[in-house]
């Protein structure tokens, strides 16, 4: 039994399957819980399948794992499918990574935040931005898709996101927070409260999830703790000073930073 496939085999012969069962690239998308995105990409031999997504697969596809890995096996396609348009190329991928800002997204996140850690004596801007940062790229290494779309250049304190003192005033302005001066340890601060409920509606059950992870392993953290912590990170190491934090050294970080489980090496070569 052959099981040394490439991955650009390996994503035709789930390709094949998928066309043949009269399946799109969304329905598959839908079945592993990820973004089309993905799929586009695992079918171009361009990221990884798990074992455990494979295996969902063959259940879903009803098909042998074990004939799948023979070199010998192929679909057996005996009418033509119209195939949706493949909208995201290898050029595409790389311009997902730019920042687009979602200022819906970006608003509820932030009210999320503040509402969950606005009472923390130490909850400033601060730490304000370095749990976005997180939540931004620990949500693009684990879902290949941007959560804010916030742009973040590096600077010496750590992450620095695009006009978020602009947007926090416009937040302020609008009554979406409430702006307060406050005193931690006789360092004075800013902090912000929620003056509206977010609509947990704007953000998906993989968001969320992202989110509330960043908030309970890190909104206790000492300042001086987490921007260390920040700066280590591979994103930001990579990154000259002043410059654009590119999302794509997401998937460079190794532990303790990392927050997706691999399969191998693959995505580092």
């Amino acid at each position: 039994m052959n099981r040394q496939l490439t991955p650009r085999q390996l994503g035709k012969k789930l390709k094949d399957i998928r066309v043949e069962n009269g399946f799109s690239q969304e329905d598959i998308a839908r079945m592993l819980q990820i973004s089309r995105s993905s799929v586009v990409q695992i079918e171009k031999g361009n990221r990884q399948i798990s074992a455990i997504e494979l295996r969902m697969l063959s259940e879903a596809l009803s098909f042998s794992l074990d004939e799948f890995h023979s070199a010998a096996y192929e679909a057996s396609t005996t009418m033509p499918i119209v195939e949706e348009p493949e909208l995201e190329t290898e050029m595409d991928v790389m311009r997902n990574s730019v920042p687009k800002l979602k200022r819906t997204k970006l608003e509820t996140v932030i009210l999320y935040i503040t509402g969950k850690c606005g009472a923390l004596p130490r909850m400033d801007v601060n730490l304000l931005i370095n749990l976005l940062y997180l939540c931004d790229f620990n949500h693009f290494e684990l879902n290949e898709e941007q959560l804010t779309g916030l742009l973040y250049t590096k600077q010496a304190f750590g992450p620095s996101p695009e006009n978020i003192t602009g947007i926090l005033k416009e937040m302020e302005k609008e009554g979406k927070l409430q702006r307060f001066k406050g005193n931690y340890k006789g360092i004075p601060l800013i902090k912000y409260l929620p003056g509206v409920h977010p609509n947990l509606m704007k953000l998906g059950a993989a968001e969320k999830e992202v989110i509330d992870r960043v908030l309970e392993q890190f909104s206790h953290w000492p300042a001086n703790a987490l921007n260390a912590y920040t700066r280590e990170e591979m994103p930001l190491r990579a990154t000259k000073q002043g410059e654009a934090i590119d999302y794509e050294m997401a998937f460079y970080r190794k532990s303790p930073h990392s927050v997706r489980i691999y399969d191998d090496d693959w995505y580092k070569s």
